[in-house]
Order: C-alpha cells, then sequence, then structure tokens
C-alpha cells in the first residue's frame, strides 16, 4: 500500500507540474501589461490631482465673475406680489402683481471692473497650467525614484544574498580557527546593516508607491513602473534665458487684475454712472379703500426712467478704493518677488546640477572599479594570482573574498543610482524653473507606445 500511495502522489505531481508551468507562461504577458508607462502616470495625475481640480474651480469662478461684470448691463426682470388688506389711509400702493427691470446704462468703474475680470481669468487659466506642470513634475519626480528604488531593491537583494554566504563562510573558517571571531561578527553586522538598507527601500518604494496611488487614483498593487518609458532628461543650463513661466505670468496678471480694479474704485467716487429701471404694477381696490383718498384710480401702472448717480461724498467709496490701491501695490510686488526668487532657484539648481553631476560622474568610476575588482577576484579564484607559493608570494584568495568584493560591487552599484537621480530630479527642476516643461510633456507622450 505505500509503494502505491507514493506512486500516485508522482503522478498527481507529474499531472499538474505542466498545467502550473503552462499557466506561468501564460501570466507572463499579463505582469508585463501590467506596468504602467510614466506618460499615463503623468496624464492621469493632470486628471485626478486635487491641485488640479482646485484650479480648475479658479477659472470657472474667475469666468463666473466676467459673466457677472458683463451682464450687470443686460437688464434683469423680476415679476413679484404684494397682496395685502389694509383699513383706513393706505400705507402702500395696492398691487396684485408687479413687474420690475433695472440695468447699468453707463459707469466709467464698471468698464474698470470687466477688465479686471478678465484679467482674473487669464490668470486663473495661467495657475491652472502651472498646476497642471507642477503636478507633472511631482508625478514624474515620484514614478522616476519608484524605478530607481526598484532596481535598488533588486540589487540589494542579490547583495543580501552574498552577505548570507558570507556569514556562512566566517563561521566555518572561525570554527576552524583560520579566522577570529571578531570576523564573524563583523560578518554578521554587515549582513544586518544590508537588511536595515532593504527595509528602508522596501519603506520608501511603499511610501513611493502610495502617492503616486494618491495622484492618479490607481490601486497601489497596480503600480509597476516601466524603466523604457522614462525619456532622456536633457541637460539643460541655467545659463539659458528662461521662457515665460506659467506661475509668473499668473503673478503678472493678477497684479493687473488689482490695479484695474482699484481703478475702478477710484473712478467710482470721482465719475458719474447711470443706470435704467422701469416697473409696472396692476393695482386692486377690493382689500383697501385706496380709491377713497385718491382720484383717477387706475389699476395698470407703468414707471421707467435713467437714475444719473454722483456720489462725490461718498467717503465709504473713498476709503475702499485706498484699500484697493493698496491690495494692488501688494500684488505688483508679489508678482516681482515670484520673478526673483525663480531666478535665484535657477542659480541655485545650475550650481547643484553641476556638484551632482560631478558626483554621479564619481558613482558610475567607483562602480566599474568594483566591477573590475570582482571580475580579477573571480580569475584569482579561478586560476590563482599567477604567483607561485613560494617564500614572499602573496597569499592564494579565498571564497571569502570573492563575497565581500561582490558585496562591493553591488553598493557601488546601488550609490550610482542614487547619484543618478539626484541628478535627473535637479535637472527635472530646472526645466521647470525654465520654462521647458511642456517640452518635458511633449518627449514622454511622443515616448508613448
Amino acid at each position: 500500500m505505500g509503494f502505491e500511495n507514493v506512486k500516485t502522489g508522482n503522478n498527481a505531481r507529474s499531472v499538474w507540474m505542466p498545467i502550473v508551468a503552462g499557466l506561468a507562461l501564460a501570466m507572463t504577458p499579463a505582469l508585463a501589461s501590467a506596468q504602467v508607462s510614466l506618460s499615463t502616470i503623468v496624464d492621469l495625475a493632470q486628471e485626478k490631482s486635487g491641485v488640479v481640480q482646485l484650479a480648475n474651480a479658479d477659472v470657472k469662478k474667475a469666468e463666473a465673475a466676467l459673466a457677472q461684470t458683463q451682464d450687470a448691463y443686460i437688464p434683469n426682470f423680476v415679476i413679484g406680489s404684494q397682496v395685502g388688506y389694509s383699513h383706513g389711509f393706505p400705507t402702500g400702493q395696492p398691487s396684485v402683481g408687479s413687474a420690475t427691470m433695472q440695468s447699468l446704462v453707463f459707469s466709467y468703474s464698471q468698464r474698470q471692473y470687466t477688465k479686471a475680470a478678465r484679467a482674473g481669468v487669464e490668470a486663473a487659466n495661467l495657475g491652472l497650467k502651472d498646476a497642471r506642470e507642477q503636478v507633472a513634475l511631482d508625478a514624474s519626480t515620484a514614478y522616476i525614484e519608484l524605478d530607481t528604488v526598484n532596481s535598488e531593491l533588486a540589487a540589494a537583494q542579490q547583495q543580501r544574498s552574498f552577505a548570507d554566504a558570507l556569514v556562512r563562510i566566517e563561521q566555518e573558517r572561525a570554527e576552524a580557527g583560520v579566522d577570529s571571531d571578531l570576523d564573524f561578527l563583523q560578518a554578521r553586522l554587515r549582513l544586518a546593516e544590508i537588511k536595515l538598507a532593504s527595509r528602508h527601500l522596501e519603506t520608501r518604494a511603499t511610501t513611493l508607491a502610495k502617492q503616486l496611488s494618491i495622484l492618479t487614483g490607481l490601486p497601489v498593487a497596480s503600480i509597476l513602473t516601466d524603466h523604457g518609458s522614462i525619456p532622456e532628461i536633457p541637460a539643460v543650463s541655467g545659463d539659458e534665458t528662461p521662457r515665460s513661466l506659467a506661475s509668473i505670468q499668473s503673478a503678472a496678471e493678477v497684479a493687473r487684475s488689482k490695479q484695474f480694479e482699484a481703478k475702478g474704485d477710484d473712478l467710482a467716487w470721482r465719475r458719474p454712472s447711470i443706470g435704467f429701471g422701469a416697473v409696472y404694477n396692476y393695482d386692486s381696490n377690493e382689500l383697501n379703500s385706496y380709491s377713497t383718498y385718491y382720484r383717477n384710480f387706475t389699476p395698470n401702472n407703468v414707471s421707467f426712467g435713467l437714475q444719473i448717480s454722483l456720489p462725490f461724498f461718498d467717503f465709504a467709496v473713498r476709503a475702499k478704493a485706498k484699500v484697493s490701491a493698496a491690495e494692488a501695490l501688494r500684488s505688483k510686488v508679489e508678482a516681482e518677488q515670484a520673478q526673483r526668487q525663480n531666478d535665484i532657484q535657477i542659480a541655485t539648481l545650475t550650481g547643484n546640477i553641476r556638484e551632482l553631476d560631478a558626483q554621479a560622474e564619481i558613482a558610475r568610476l567607483k562602480q566599474q572599479i568594483a566591477d573590475a575588482q570582482l571580475k580579477s577576484v573571480l580569475t584569482q579564484l579561478e586560476l590563482g594570482n599567477g604567483a607561485g607559493t613560494g617564500p614572499g608570494a602573496p597569499q592564494q584568495l579565498s571564497p571569502k573574498a570573492e563575497q565581500l568584493a561582490r558585496i562591493d560591487e553591488r553598493q557601488k552599484f546601488e550609490d550610482a543610482l542614487d547619484a543618478g537621480f539626484d541628478l535627473s530630479k535637479t535637472r527635472l527642476t530646472l526645466l521647470k524653473s525654465l520654462g521647458h516643461m511642456e517640452d518635458w510633456l511633449n518627449e514622454l507622450r511622443a515616448k508613448q507606445p
């Protein structure tokens, strides 16, 4: 019976193994297609981001404010009724139904308010463009960093396996009396440090995936980076003349809007305004004694005319004009300050890029040296050092040297990835500061398959 049971188990395994292998092969294209490109991430972030939605709301608000200033010249039409009973001398008009119409005919101030509203719409649209560019920058930076961290995690896993092998080798050498217990403890310490670095990378990867999930609305588990979808970031220079930035243009348009508004408030107490009004009333004498006190009572009554206002002594309006003038001055200074801050940022980023470029080159060279040293160690382990075994000859390398070389090569590889990401992140920020973010977005869409 025991023999038959074992045979049955082997038969079941032989049946299921091809099925499992077939399912794995079938799922491979699906897993590959689950990767999300950088272009898709940026497009979804610009569509779903709360910052962009707030900027869209500002645009709608500005458009409504413009319509409000323009509609002041369109007569409104209101229908109402004031039916009520009165005893004795009537205190009001016995209107059963009424219709009123009012509009602005001419106003120096309103023309300025309309210009202010138009500048406000332009500022809101530029603010929306800047919000979309900032979201694209944040999404691109997070995506590239996540792709870098994933590569570092793969290298850290290899590094951990080499550190495990080093611990085993050191334990055997310590037990054999070849190495001291201190060497064994140092190997364990290096393994613990590698584990800690791996935990840090895992935490960072989880945080970045969550950040991209919030930006795009995609589930965290579905955010798998595609390294091939990341275009090369151009090596721009801060010595170039920066283009007009949407954020700075928006601040300038806000300042213009405030200036128009201040001028409108100033004209409000210096210039007259003309309004139009019309009233129709259908009056009834059923519930009061209106006709007893007033002769020639008629049910249909109409009045219309123009109203001219001369608010030369309206001190509240004059005070409001001073407030608006102060706000306009503040907006102008803020726009100039935004330009200066961007110039300072360009200079700072340019200097940082020079340093990061040098650091990235050093990291690449160190990685290449570590790779060459690893190859040398492997060659010596395979063929010997070529110096023989006589007196004064260098000692032959042990398997311990191989693991140390492998660990060092992987560490230098991770350092090179870190340095490359820091350089890419700073280049992207400089792209936006120089006004080239639209070029980056076009490059992304051109790389979209």
